[in-house]
Protein backbone atom coordinates (compact mmCIF):
# COMPACT_ATOMS: atom_id res chain seq x y z
CA UNK A 1 0.00 0.00 0.00
CA UNK A 2 1.11 3.35 -0.51
CA UNK A 3 1.29 6.08 2.64
CA UNK A 4 1.37 9.68 1.00
CA UNK A 5 3.96 12.02 2.84
CA UNK A 6 3.53 15.64 4.89
CA UNK A 7 5.28 18.72 3.90
CA UNK A 8 6.75 21.25 6.26
CA UNK A 9 3.86 23.10 6.41
CA UNK A 10 1.50 20.57 7.02
CA UNK A 11 -0.02 19.50 4.00
CA UNK A 12 0.18 16.76 1.49
CA UNK A 13 2.74 16.41 -0.39
CA UNK A 14 2.55 14.42 -4.18
CA UNK A 15 5.14 12.34 -2.81
CA UNK A 16 3.94 8.75 -1.12
CA UNK A 17 5.90 6.13 0.40
CA UNK A 18 4.99 1.75 -0.71
CA UNK A 19 5.03 0.37 2.48
CA UNK A 20 3.93 -3.77 3.03
CA UNK A 21 0.38 -4.57 3.70
CA UNK A 22 1.37 -6.98 7.07
CA UNK A 23 2.37 -3.56 8.60
CA UNK A 24 -0.12 -1.07 8.35
CA UNK A 25 -3.38 -2.82 6.88
CA UNK A 26 -4.10 -5.43 9.35
CA UNK A 27 -7.17 -5.79 10.82
CA UNK A 28 -8.01 -4.18 14.19
CA UNK A 29 -8.42 -6.66 17.08
CA UNK A 30 -9.13 -4.56 20.40
CA UNK A 31 -8.48 -8.08 22.51
CA UNK A 32 -5.12 -8.65 21.40
CA UNK A 33 -4.10 -4.94 21.95
CA UNK A 34 -5.60 -4.76 25.03
CA UNK A 35 -3.61 -7.66 26.29
CA UNK A 36 0.16 -6.77 24.85
CA UNK A 37 -0.64 -3.27 26.12
CA UNK A 38 -1.53 -4.66 30.05
CA UNK A 39 1.23 -6.96 29.73
CA UNK A 40 3.65 -4.17 28.99
CA UNK A 41 3.06 -1.84 31.81
CA UNK A 42 2.64 -4.89 34.15
CA UNK A 43 6.31 -5.52 33.19
CA UNK A 44 7.55 -1.56 34.17
CA UNK A 45 5.76 -2.39 37.81
CA UNK A 46 8.66 -2.73 40.17
CA UNK A 47 7.41 -5.00 42.97
CA UNK A 48 10.37 -4.51 45.38
CA UNK A 49 7.75 -3.84 47.87
CA UNK A 50 8.31 -6.08 50.97
CA UNK A 51 7.16 -5.55 54.81
CA UNK A 52 8.23 -7.92 57.61
CA UNK A 53 5.78 -10.88 58.86
CA UNK A 54 5.86 -11.84 62.78
CA UNK A 55 8.18 -14.35 61.99
CA UNK A 56 10.91 -11.76 60.68
CA UNK A 57 10.99 -9.12 63.26
CA UNK A 58 13.59 -9.50 65.38
CA UNK A 59 13.16 -10.28 69.10
CA UNK A 60 10.31 -12.05 70.94
CA UNK A 61 11.79 -15.32 71.71
CA UNK A 62 10.65 -14.86 75.40
CA UNK A 63 7.05 -14.31 76.96
CA UNK A 64 7.04 -10.48 78.23
CA UNK A 65 5.55 -11.21 81.35
CA UNK A 66 3.52 -14.24 82.69
CA UNK A 67 0.74 -14.93 81.93
CA UNK A 68 -1.37 -14.12 85.19
CA UNK A 69 -1.22 -11.60 88.20
CA UNK A 70 0.50 -8.54 86.73
CA UNK A 71 -2.76 -6.34 85.88
CA UNK A 72 -1.85 -6.54 82.22
CA UNK A 73 -3.25 -8.40 78.93
CA UNK A 74 -2.07 -11.19 78.79
CA UNK A 75 1.04 -11.16 75.44
CA UNK A 76 3.16 -14.09 74.09
CA UNK A 77 5.67 -12.21 71.97
CA UNK A 78 7.12 -8.91 71.60
CA UNK A 79 6.52 -9.47 67.75
CA UNK A 80 2.72 -9.48 67.63
CA UNK A 81 1.26 -7.49 64.77
CA UNK A 82 -1.03 -5.39 67.63
CA UNK A 83 2.90 -4.35 69.11
CA UNK A 84 4.25 -0.96 67.79
CA UNK A 85 7.44 -2.77 66.81
CA UNK A 86 5.59 -5.92 66.27
CA UNK A 87 5.41 -7.56 62.18
CA UNK A 88 3.13 -6.90 59.58
CA UNK A 89 -0.36 -9.36 59.86
CA UNK A 90 -0.60 -10.08 55.91
CA UNK A 91 3.00 -8.83 54.94
CA UNK A 92 3.60 -7.66 51.61
CA UNK A 93 6.28 -9.64 49.12
CA UNK A 94 8.56 -8.70 46.50
CA UNK A 95 6.44 -9.86 43.69
CA UNK A 96 7.31 -10.27 39.49
CA UNK A 97 4.19 -8.83 38.22
CA UNK A 98 5.56 -9.30 34.21
CA UNK A 99 3.09 -11.29 31.78
CA UNK A 100 4.20 -13.67 28.84
CA UNK A 101 3.43 -12.33 25.53
CA UNK A 102 4.46 -14.68 22.59
CA UNK A 103 6.55 -12.82 19.93
CA UNK A 104 3.62 -13.15 17.79
CA UNK A 105 0.95 -12.19 19.68
CA UNK A 106 3.11 -9.06 20.44
CA UNK A 107 4.02 -8.50 16.58
CA UNK A 108 0.41 -8.79 15.20
CA UNK A 109 -1.03 -6.20 18.21
CA UNK A 110 2.14 -3.48 17.14
CA UNK A 111 0.78 -4.01 13.13
CA UNK A 112 -2.91 -3.78 14.00
CA UNK A 113 -1.97 -0.76 15.92
CA UNK A 114 0.35 0.60 13.42
CA UNK A 115 -2.47 -0.32 10.84
CA UNK A 116 -5.39 1.69 13.17
CA UNK A 117 -2.65 5.04 13.39
CA UNK A 118 -3.44 4.94 9.34
CA UNK A 119 -6.97 4.89 8.96
CA UNK A 120 -7.42 7.48 11.58
CA UNK A 121 -4.67 9.81 10.16
CA UNK A 122 -2.85 9.56 13.65
CA UNK A 123 -0.19 8.51 11.32
CA UNK A 124 2.25 11.93 9.83
CA UNK A 125 4.97 10.91 7.82
CA UNK A 126 7.72 13.01 7.00
CA UNK A 127 10.99 12.74 4.85
CA UNK A 128 13.19 13.98 7.76
CA UNK A 129 12.19 15.69 10.69
CA UNK A 130 15.19 17.34 12.95
CA UNK A 131 16.33 20.56 14.64
CA UNK A 132 19.55 22.31 14.78
CA UNK A 133 19.94 23.07 18.68
CA UNK A 134 18.58 21.39 21.46
CA UNK A 135 15.84 24.23 22.05
CA UNK A 136 12.33 23.26 23.03
CA UNK A 137 11.45 26.73 21.37
CA UNK A 138 12.71 25.64 17.72
CA UNK A 139 10.45 22.29 18.23
CA UNK A 140 7.41 23.95 19.00
CA UNK A 141 7.34 26.04 16.08
CA UNK A 142 7.88 22.94 14.02
CA UNK A 143 5.58 21.09 15.31
CA UNK A 144 2.94 23.72 15.03
CA UNK A 145 3.57 24.55 11.65
CA UNK A 146 2.62 20.75 11.14
CA UNK A 147 -0.29 21.39 13.36
CA UNK A 148 1.21 18.97 16.22
CA UNK A 149 0.60 19.17 19.46
CA UNK A 150 0.28 16.41 21.38
CA UNK A 151 2.30 13.79 19.15
CA UNK A 152 4.99 10.85 19.32
CA UNK A 153 7.85 11.60 17.36
CA UNK A 154 9.60 8.91 16.13
CA UNK A 155 13.25 8.52 14.05
CA UNK A 156 15.27 5.57 12.83
CA UNK A 157 17.99 6.84 15.06
CA UNK A 158 17.98 8.62 18.12
CA UNK A 159 18.42 11.96 17.60
CA UNK A 160 20.19 14.09 20.63
CA UNK A 161 18.89 17.82 19.84
CA UNK A 162 15.25 16.44 19.72
CA UNK A 163 15.70 14.38 22.88
CA UNK A 164 16.72 17.35 24.32
CA UNK A 165 14.21 19.59 23.30
CA UNK A 166 11.34 17.56 23.79
CA UNK A 167 11.74 16.15 27.23
CA UNK A 168 10.24 19.18 29.16
CA UNK A 169 7.77 18.93 26.77
CA UNK A 170 4.75 16.23 28.69
CA UNK A 171 3.10 16.08 25.56
CA UNK A 172 5.79 15.59 23.28
CA UNK A 173 7.75 11.96 23.16
CA UNK A 174 10.77 11.01 21.65
CA UNK A 175 11.72 7.51 20.52
CA UNK A 176 13.58 5.29 17.60
CA UNK A 177 12.06 3.09 15.54
CA UNK A 178 13.80 0.04 17.30
CA UNK A 179 12.45 0.56 20.74
CA UNK A 180 8.47 1.40 19.71
CA UNK A 181 6.19 -0.25 22.23
CA UNK A 182 2.18 -0.13 21.92
CA UNK A 183 1.74 2.13 24.65
CA UNK A 184 4.11 5.23 23.24
CA UNK A 185 2.17 4.57 19.87
CA UNK A 186 -1.87 4.83 21.68
CA UNK A 187 -0.61 7.52 24.48
CA UNK A 188 -0.35 10.70 22.23
CA UNK A 189 -3.00 11.46 19.61
CA UNK A 190 -0.56 11.99 17.07
CA UNK A 191 2.64 9.76 15.43
CA UNK A 192 4.97 12.20 13.57
CA UNK A 193 7.80 9.13 11.55
CA UNK A 194 10.26 9.51 9.25
CA UNK A 195 10.25 7.80 5.93
CA UNK A 196 13.41 5.70 7.45
CA UNK A 197 11.45 4.86 10.19
CA UNK A 198 8.64 3.62 8.44
CA UNK A 199 11.26 1.43 6.89
CA UNK A 200 12.59 0.13 10.09
CA UNK A 201 9.65 -0.27 11.27
CA UNK A 202 8.25 -2.44 8.00
CA UNK A 203 11.12 -4.45 8.52
CA UNK A 204 10.86 -5.53 12.12
CA UNK A 205 7.08 -5.96 11.89
CA UNK A 206 6.01 -6.98 8.10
Amino acid sequence: MELSLTTATGKASTKSVSVSDAAFDREYNEGLIHQVVTAYLAGGRAGTRAHKSRSEVRGGGTKPWRQKGTGRARSGTIRSPIWRTGGKTFAAKTQDWSQKVNKKMYRAAMQAILSELVRQGRLVIVDSFAVDAPKTKVLVEKLTSLGLGDVMIITAMLDENLLLSSRNLHKVGMGEADNMNPVSLLRHEKVLITVEAVKKLEEIYA
